[in-house]
């Protein structure tokens, strides 16, 4: 028997691949198939089951195009109904894998068709528990996400939570090794360790949501407890888990296809597509396209894709170093970004060789930002897109919090006439509120190069004192 936890950054996701005696298993995959496919063939071995722990929201599984390659069974617990063919297995079922065997555990809460997959060993030994979504490192899933789906409140789903982590999950063996879907960074959950794998008798005595004394109600006040609202693509990816999609290959295929400058200035011109500049910060603030958007793939490219575009049916074009198109795509498909029709050939330099009109963002040093703030009151306003709790534990004296999370609802209160700095931790974020400021048709700021990170290291004056006025509106 062999476990492979197949970990992606970018979206804090962990799938995993089970071998056992010639046959695999892999639960909770990510769109692309190729890559599961390479390692059943590299380990001859035939996959028999593909196991969904719930319809996730925050990316788009590889199940689907899976299970049409290789006929495996898509395995979901009670409750599931599914527009392909899919076993909703029931509670206890057993699945044998091998010299192994797979247990469903029923552990609704996080939606109601959230299941847990316990492995027993050739021995009898419960060994490890594959947790979804239901228990996390460190935390347990959000119980908001499927309000709409389930008729009921978070707190009423959070109370369904409480019982199926006292009932099947604590109940287990403490050296029951717990492979969660999820880790730090994730929007599933809030409180995630950075750790991704740990063990059934370490989360007892660490994660605050299975205190042994804890009450029903302690339990749900302390979940629910300030919980952010989900990103704006969370929903249209529930409903592609459950309804199916078009082929992975068909959505690369149309990314993959190289436009001129000409070609890709009627596209734009003829669908409205969204310029998505994925190029590092750095690159992007020295010459773009006008009107680009820019999420940098390295870094959190995904998720921010997702909560600044949203609607995953907006046509997208793409501007991206050479030879980054594929892996631009790729990740757009895993939060079901599908409507990408093409990318600029020969990248950002084919636009500004062909002459035609770059874009700029302003920037400035950390140094010379320290010169210009008059320390005590600032002669502009500085505003801070990290998230609150980044705010919260330090940030520039006088400065407004505005998470970049929250762009839209802030956005309509910044005064064209009146300028303003903007950072970020480090720049990658700030410099996606600058893309989507500048294409909006403000200009009346200056990015902060390096962000928080750098000016920590300056004497700008600095504080974790909040007043309340810094968290609302501007000014």
């Amino acid at each position: 028997m062999q476990i492979e936890q197949i970990y992606t950054g970018c979206l804090a996701q962990g799938a995993y691949y089970i071998t056992s005696n010639g046959e695999a298993a892999i639960i909770d995959p990510l769109r692309e198939t190729q890559p599961y496919l390479d390692r059943s063939q590299r380990d001859n071995v035939k996959l028999k089951y593909i196991f969904e722990t719930h319809f996730h929201a925050d990316f788009v599984s590889g199940h689907v195009d899976l299970a049409k390659a290789t006929c495996a069974k898509i395995i979901y617990g009670p409750n599931a109904s599914c527009g392909f063919d899919c076993v909703s297995a029931t509670d206890g079922q057993i699945f044998k894998l091998g010299n192994v065997k797979i247990k469903v555990l029923h552990t609704p809460g996080h939606t109601m068709e959230s299941t847990c997959f316990l492995l027993i060993d050739a021995s009898g030994i419960e060994h490890s528990l594959f947790s979804g979504d239901t228990l996390f490192i460190g935390d347990v899933g959000r119980p908001d996400l499927a309000q709409k789906a389930a008729s009921m409140t978070q707190e009423e789903l959070a109370a369904v939570l409480y019982h199926s982590l006292r009932n099947k999950i604590m109940t287990l063996p403490d050296d029951v090794i717990v492979y969660p879907a999820h880790g730090a960074g994730s929007a599933c959950g809030k409180n995630m360790s950075k750790e991704t794998t740990s063990t059934i008798g370490i989360q007892k005595q660490l994660n605050y949501a299975l205190r042994a004394n804890m009450t029903e109600a302690e339990f749900v006040n302390e979940v629910t407890d300030g919980l952010l609202p989900p990103p704006a693509y969370f929903g249209a990816n529930v409903a592609m888990n459950k309804t199916g999609y078009q082929s992975f290959d068909t959505v690369l295929n149309n990314g993959m296809k190289a436009l001129s400058v000409a070609a890709f200035e009627a596209v734009v011109e003829e669908t409205g597509a969204v310029i998505l500049d994925t190029r590092n910060n750095t690159d992007f603030c020295k010459g773009f396209v006008p009107q680009s958007i820019n999420i940098g793939i390295q870094g959190d490219f995904a998720p921010w894709v997702g909560s600044m575009i949203g609607d995953v049916n907006q046509a997208i074009i793409l501007v991206t170093e050479i030879g980054v198109e594929e892996e631009s795509v790729t990740r757009l498909t895993r939060v079901g970004f599908d409507n990408i029709i093409g990318h600029l050939k020969g990248g950002f330099d084919a636009w500004r060789n062909a002459g035609k009109d770059v874009d700029i963002v302003g920037r400035i040093s950390v140094q010379d930002f320290a010169k210009k703030l008059k320390f005590g009151i600032p002669e502009s306003k500085v505003i801070d897109v990290r998230k609150q709790s980044e705010y919260l534990a330090e940030h520039v004296e006088e400065a407004y919090s505005k998470p970049l999370s929250e762009i839209n609802d802030w956005i309509k209160d910044i005064k064209p006439n009146e300028h303003f700095f903007l950072h970020c931790a480090g720049g990658y974020r700030s410099m996606i509120a600058a893309s989507i400021l500048q294409a909006r048709g403000y200009r009346n700021f200056t990015e902060i190069e390096g962000g928080f990170s750098a000016i920590a290291k300056t004497e700008v004056p600095k504080t974790d004192f909040v007043c309340q006025s810094k968290l609302s509106t501007i000014n």
